[in-house]
Formats: C-alpha cells, sequence, structure tokens
C-alpha cells in the first residue's frame, strides 16, 4: 500500500467511528439507523445522473452488497441494544480482518507478505484486547457478544463482496452510490411502517444529526472503496478496523468513558500493526 492509500484509509477509518459515534448517541436505535441510511442515499441521489445505470453484470454484486449490508446494520443495531459501546465495538470490527485475510489468501489468491500478515495479526489482536478493555463482561453483556461476533462476519462478508465488485466495474463511484441508494430508505421505511404516527415528532430532535452520520458513512465506505482497487484487500481491511481507536478516543471526549492503561495498550499494538501494513 502507498502513503496516500495508508492515509485514505485512515481518514476513513476516523469517519466510519465519528458515524458509529452518532449512531450511537441516538438512543432510538433503529430510528438511528433509518436516519444514518437516508443521509447516506440523500447525497448521493444527484450522482445518478453522473454514473448512469450499473452494466448487468454488476446488479448480482450489488443485490449481495446491499443484503449483507443490511444484515450488518441489523446485526450492529441489537448489539447496541444489549451490549456496551466499548465492548461491542471493538469485537465486531476486530472479527473482520481475520476473517477477510483468511479469505484473501484460501480463495481470492491474494499473495500476504509476512511483515503484512503479521500487520493483520497485530491490529486484529490489539482491537479484539478493547473488549476487555472496561473489564470482565457483565452476564448482561455477554448475551450481545454473539451478535457482535455475527456483525463481525458481516462486515467480512460486505467486504469481500465490494472488493469483487468494485474491481469487476473499475467505478467506485458508481458501485458506493447504487449502493447508498438502494439500501438507504430500508430502514425508514420500517419505521414508518412501526412508528407511523409518532414517526415525525420522534424524528424531529435527532433528524439532523442522523442525516449528517449517513453522510460521513457514505464518505467513509467510499474512500475504502477507492482503496480496494489497489488489490491489498486484507491490509486494506485491516487498516480500516483502526476505527476502533480514533472510536475509543471518541468514547473518552463525547462519552466520558475511561481510556485506561489496557486501551492505551491495545492501541499501541494496533499502531504497530499499522506500520507493518504500511511498510
Amino acid at each position: 500500500m502507498t502513503p496516500v492509500i495508508v492515509a485514505a484509509v485512515l481518514l476513513a477509518a476516523l469517519l466510519h467511528a465519528a458515524w458509529n459515534a452518532i449512531a450511537h448517541g441516538i438512543t432510538d436505535r433503529l430510528l438511528g439507523f433509518a436516519l444514518i441510511g437516508l443521509g447516506g442515499m440523500v447525497p448521493t441521489l444527484p450522482l445518478l445522473f453522473v454514473v448512469g445505470p450499473p452494466p448487468r453484470e454488476a446488479w448480482p454484486f450489488l443485490a449481495a452488497s446491499v443484503l449483507t449490508h443490511l444484515v450488518y446494520f441489523g446485526l450492529l443495531m441489537v448489539s447496541y441494544r444489549s451490549g456496551e459501546f466499548g465492548q461491542v465495538y471493538p469485537l465486531a470490527r476486530g472479527t473482520a480482518p481475520w476473517v477477510v485475510a483468511l479469505v484473501g489468501v484460501t480463495l481470492l489468491g491474494e499473495a500476504v507478505s509476512v511483515p503484512h500478515l503479521l500487520g493483520v495479526l497485530a491490529v486484529s489482536a490489539g482491537l479484539m484486547t478493547l473488549v476487555f478493555a472496561g473489564g470482565r463482561p457483565s452476564r448482561a453483556q455477554l448475551t450481545a457478544l454473539p451478535a457482535a461476533f455475527a456483525t463481525g462476519l458481516a462486515i467480512a462478508a460486505y467486504t469481500v463482496v465490494d472488493a469483487y465488485g468494485v474491481r469487476f466495474t473499475q467505478d467506485p463511484l458508481g458501485y458506493i452510490t447504487w449502493i447508498m441508494v438502494l439500501q438507504g430508505p430500508v430502514f425508514f421505511l420500517v419505521a414508518a411502517a412501526t412508528r407511523r404516527g409518532r414517526l415525525l415528532r420522534q424524528l424531529r430532535p435527532v433528524w439532523k444529526v442522523g442525516l449528517a452520520g449517513g453522510a460521513i458513512s457514505a464518505a467513509a465506505y467510499g474512500i475504502v472503496l477507492w482503496a480496494q482497487l489497489s488489490g491489498a484487500l486484507a491490509g486494506i481491511a485491516a487498516l480500516r478496523e483502526t476505527s476502533i481507536v480514533f472510536a475509543a478516543l471518541l468514547g473518552s471526549l463525547l462519552f466520558k468513558e475511561r481510556f485506561g492503561a489496557v486501551r492505551v495498550a491495545a492501541s499501541a499494538i494496533v499502531v504497530c500493526g499499522v506500520l507493518l501494513l504500511a511498510s
């Protein structure tokens, strides 16, 4: 990976942490994810006139991507409802690099050098360590951990699907535009069907921040799709998971979560992994 790609993916990681912090801050999870979906869709609608319809051969990739993204959002919503942000998010994000690296080597035929493999392992180990940064998970929190692990598998699934899709189309702008347009309204339609007359009243205090979170989410993933054109799937998948370091900092600043010795040590491990990936 070139320094430009490394810097771009780190920016995407920061943006990813930011929109997750926004989602975490909206206590009504369904409403929060509904707004984030719309926020990702609205800015991309004008781009439809620029990118045009996708080629027929790209639709299977788009359909698989939208499905896996919706599963991911649903699992993330369940995880946030029953678990703490500081433990659920690291487990979900820390699971994906292991799976993506394994798929990249065994199924996609990617060549992974020893330093890059060590980088993937270091980033994953550091992120998984953050699961226990707040101490041993309580009995109530244990119910969220399987959902968080499943969220990580969904992340790995859409990462591999979209890597194939964007390489096939060679058009990251068109690809991300159609993903956002197709998946954007789904959770809002669910909220509209279940909340009915209460929806507008519930939207009023949070709609601005929710839509902003969606726009940030679209920007973050668009950067990742562009970076994946380089072909370094495992390295990018691991590097983008440094979002959990940014999330830990945001949690400390915004939610007054304790950034203690365990999180400092885990973050240091992640930084070592980043250096290996950038070598």
